[in-house]
């Protein structure tokens, strides 16, 4: 049977002084008042107490993190996983639409992902204090910085191929270059989708996800396949610049970013 506290105890009352050394031998107990096992105890050669379990329990706090829930897009309802393999959180979910013929044309739906970690000490460092509000410096400060972020489109539309694809990222990255330079730069714009071929079968569902990792390097992949990867600080300003700047793709979606900035402090 295992010795418990309370066996080590009633011993070390019985042998105070070891007669050779000198030692104290009678240990602290500390009284545990949860619920979790309490650590055994055991004596070192000097006298000094020896509590194991503690690291154990530390390991199974992390085991038992808590998962993070999957959220819809209500218009389309369309589910993002609440958290990537590996480990961006989601942030908020949105959908692109485009006016066609006098109509508003659900092109496709997307989830924005951050390191959490990372963009809790961008915030935190430079911000300090939680404002009453999220700042346009709070959402400039994501938009410039080199945290790890991926952007997931789920396509809506039936209709769409690649080079509408293209043509649409072409027209929201020139505008996002225009407003943070003053400037164009077709020839960048023109990089993000790369090498992706016109052949390229856009049905509902199919997936594109951009990816601004680090050294300011944007990855494109549509439905898995990398079709481009550029090195370039404006250009992965200018891509997060469409869903977080001044005149975003959807309104609500950079609010609910903000929002999320607020559970960083």
């Amino acid at each position: 049977m295992p010795t418990t506290v309370e066996d080590v105890t009633a011993k070390a009352e019985m042998l105070e002084i070891e007669p050779k050394s000198g030692v104290d031998l009678k240990p602290t107990v500390v009284d545990h008042k949860d619920n979790e096992a309490e650590p055994k105890i055991e004596l070192n050669g000097d006298g000094s107490v020896e509590k194991k379990g503690e690291e154990n329990k530390k390991n199974k706090a992390k085991v038992d993190e808590v998962p993070v829930p999957d959220e819809v897009e209500t218009k389309t309802g369309i589910s993002f996983p609440g958290k990537l393999d590996d480990g961006k959180l989601l942030k908020a979910v949105g959908l692109r639409k485009k006016s066609m013929l006098g109509m508003g044309i659900k092109i496709y739906a997307f989830g924005i992902y951050a390191d959490n970690e990372k963009l809790r000490e961008l915030e935190t460092t430079e911000v300090g204090k939680a404002p009453s509000k999220p700042t346009k410096e709070m959402y400039l400060m994501v938009v410039d910085s080199n945290v790890g972020m991926m952007v997931q489109l789920v396509i809506v539309y039936s209709g769409l191929t690649m080079n509408m694809v293209r043509k649409n990222f072409d027209e929201g990255l020139g505008a996002a270059i225009k407003k943070l330079t003053g400037g164009k730069n077709e020839e960048l714009t023109k990089k993000i989708m790369g090498e992706a071929s016109d052949e390229i079968k856009l049905t509902p569902g199919s997936t594109i996800e951009i990816s601004r990792l680090p050294g300011y390097t944007l990855q494109t992949k549509v439905m898995g396949d990398i079709v481009s990867t550029v090195e370039s600080e404006l250009l992965c300003r200018a891509y997060i610049y469409m869903y977080l700047g001044e005149d975003p793709f959807d309104k609500e979606a950079k609010e609910k970013f903000g929002t999320s900035l607020f559970s960083l402090f």
